[in-house]
């Protein structure tokens, strides 16, 4: 099983009583505004990846920006980590508290501070839920297109932090696609302001940077993100196939005919009878694989390329193809998908969900690949991805409560990452890297590339306080792991933290 944290992290942080670190806080903090009873701390102790647990060693909940940098100055004098959360949905361990850091939990800045339609960008705080930007708009005539699965609870810090995308990110992007300016607490309590509402902004593209950081080089205080008009028309066509290497073809075939739909997801025959029996959403259940695709924009350009669509899907060999008949069949097929991981829980005690990215061209040999290992580790695998882009999502089936289980999830996971990272791809698309897929960063990454993203972590963050432990892997670590060829001694910022 791999471990939470290196056991040489400890050595880099002074252990504080619960006594002096509550005093600190007490002194730039409300009292309400601070938890350090154990059981008040156990809702914290995971995010979505609730197989990795740890405690904080407190947990603050500021409601001002003068609060937070106050809490970061405080923790950067004591020498304590500081971890931010969202709303603690991610599925990475990204949020997963270092023993005894300070989890600063950003939920209580839930404000939508702005909405201007003419510019179309709205201005919140990072606890507005991704879903609730939307619901806001909607009257306007506008929506904000990232859209995980998690929408309706996922908070849009927390989207910033790891870069997330969701069914219509084929078309409209990840987060960094959608976002226009941030404002920023570093370690040293300096708020920042990053990129601009203008078009461009000048000096180093900071916002590309910041975005999909995981909190290892602030913390978001405030966003502006894009806002874009509610399409004419959106038609979602399902198609099955009696073969999961078809469905795959039919990707193919669909992106080289030059068509862009609005989503273009997948979901293989375990994973579509389970989210058929869980939100009835009309999945043929005989399938073996089903490709979910919502054409939208112009009405008259909607009906020419759904046509289109439909005879590449047939002639890939497509059993069935159906057009949501009305809005409310189009609600339910994207319902029976974004339900699809809780589910998967209905038919296994525990699953693991994974997130690796891969060119299309790959599709049908790494699906081939994934069911090879799955029967050779033993364990059934779910397979539901953003097709239209290669952002694979394999639920590993496992009971946490059979000896071993875990540690063949991992294992199983490691090598369906590793197997991205063969073909082409990376190791993560929307999920990032967090503690989970710390090792695999040593297969995608060499020692000079590591060491630059330390370098980078260093001119934000010199003590390494913030996050610390995720997303990358020290040198040692790799080494250890046997992903990349690494010399003890021979690293040439020694001066940089090792984390």
């Amino acid at each position: 099983m791999l471990d939470h944290f290196d056991a040489r992290l400890d050595a880099d942080f002074p252990a504080l009583s619960a006594q002096r670190l509550g005093a600190a806080l007490r002194a730039v903090l409300p009292a309400e505004a601070i938890l350090t009873d154990v059981e008040a701390l156990r809702p914290y102790e995971s995010d979505g990846l609730a197989a990795y647990r740890s405690l904080p060693g407190a947990v603050v909940m500021p409601t001002t920006v003068a609060q937070v940098a106050a809490v970061m100055r405080t923790c950067r004098d004591l020498g304590v980590p500081v971890v931010a959360r969202g709303a603690g949905t991610g599925l990475s361990g990204g949020a997963l508290p270092f023993p005894g850091c300070v989890l600063l939990s950003m939920a209580k800045f839930s404000k939508i501070l702005e909405i201007d339609a003419d510019a179309r960008i709205a201005r919140v705080q990072p606890g507005v839920r991704n879903l609730a930007i939307s619901e806001a708009v909607a009257h306007l005539g506008l929506f904000y297109a990232p859209d995980p699965s998690s929408q309706i609870a996922c908070s849009i810090g927390g989207n910033v932090a790891e870069n997330a995308g969701g069914v219509h990110c084929l078309k409209y992007g990840l987060t960094v696609h959608n976002i226009l300016k941030l404002e920023v607490v570093t370690i040293d309590g300096e708020v920042l302001t990053i990129g601009s509402e203008a078009l461009d902004a000048a000096g180093f593209d900071l916002m590309a940077l910041m975005t999909g950081s995981e909190g290892l080089l602030g913390v978001v205080t405030e966003v502006v993100v894009k806002l874009l008009p509610l399409p004419e028309e959106a038609r979602v066509l399902l198609a099955a196939f009696d073969d999961v290497e078809k469905a795959a073809q039919a990707v193919a075939d669909i992106i080289a005919a030059g068509i862009t739909p609005g989503g273009l997801e997948m979901m293989d025959g375990l994973a579509l009878r389970a989210a058929e029996d869980f939100a009835h959403a009309g999945y043929p259940k005989a399938a073996e694989a089903i490709l979910l695709c919502e054409l939208d924009g112009v009405a008259a350009d909607v009906a020419e390329e759904a046509e289109r669509v439909t005879a590449l899907m047939l002639a890939a060999g497509a059993v069935e193809v159906r057009a949501a008949r009305d809005e409310a069949e189009r609600k339910r097929f994207w319902a029976g998908r974004k339900n699809a991981f809780p589910a998967v829980s209905r038919i296994a005690p525990d699953y693991y969900c994974m997130d690796g990215t891969i060119p299309r061209r790959a599709l049908p040999r790494v699906l081939t690949e994934i069911t090879r290992l799955s029967d050779a580790i033993g364990l059934q695998v779910a397979n539901v991805f953003h097709a239209g882009d290669g952002n694979l999502h394999p639920l590993i089936l496992y009971d946490s409560h059979r000896q071993g289980d875990l540690e063949k999830a991992e294992e199983l996971g490691g090598a369906i990452l590793e197997l991205c990272v063969a073909v082409g791809g990376t190791i993560t698309g929307e999920h990032g890297v967090g503690r989970e897929k710390i090792n695999q960063m040593c297969v995608q990454f060499s020692a000079a590339e590591i060491e630059a993203f330390f370098a980078l972590k260093a001119a934000f963050d010199p003590r390494g306080l913030l996050n610390p432990g995720k997303a990358i892997p020290t040198l040692a670590r790799c080494a250890e792991f046997g992903g990349m060829h690494v010399h003890h001694g021979e690293l040439p910022f020694a001066h940089l933290p090792r984390f």
